[in-house]
């Protein structure tokens, strides 16, 4: 299974991940288009929050849209969709992405583009 790790002590909040993330799947950089999240802590340092594919999008998902991958990764087949939005409102780490000019929403699909764009290793691709 491949999953996303963070180490928030890592964190500095230059959100190149965010910006990497956008960027690749809807072409702008747009933090809301995002799906990793940087939010600035009460008390100092940095939140991230990532996809853990935990797979509440998936057993919320009455369609069957969303399935796991052969290497774990839950997949939303975005030309079946029928923007219900269950699984936006169900992700405990809100990374689920919708935006109005599209129907469906958006999922982290592991790619590890965001890993790359991180300076300082705060997040990391991993198989467990």
């Amino acid at each position: 299974m491949k999953r996303l790790v963070k180490d928030e002590s890592l964190c500095i909040g230059c959100r190149s991940c965010e910006r990497a993330c956008s960027t690749a799947y809807y072409k702008v950089d747009d933090r809301d288009k995002s799906c990793i999240k940087i939010n600035e802590k009460p008390e100092g340092g940095f939140e991230i929050k990532i996809c853990t594919q935990c797979g509440i999008c998936y057993q919320v998902c009455n369609t069957g849209v969303i399935q796991p991958n052969p290497k774990g990764v839950y997949m939303l087949n975005k030309k079946e969709c029928v923007g219900c939005l269950m699984c936006v409102g169900y992700c405990p780490e809100q990374v689920m992405v919708q935006d109005d000019s599209r129907s469906e929403p958006s999922k982290c699909t592991a790619c590890g583009l965001c890993v790359k764009a991180c300076p300082t290793g705060a997040i990391k691709i991993e198989d467990c």
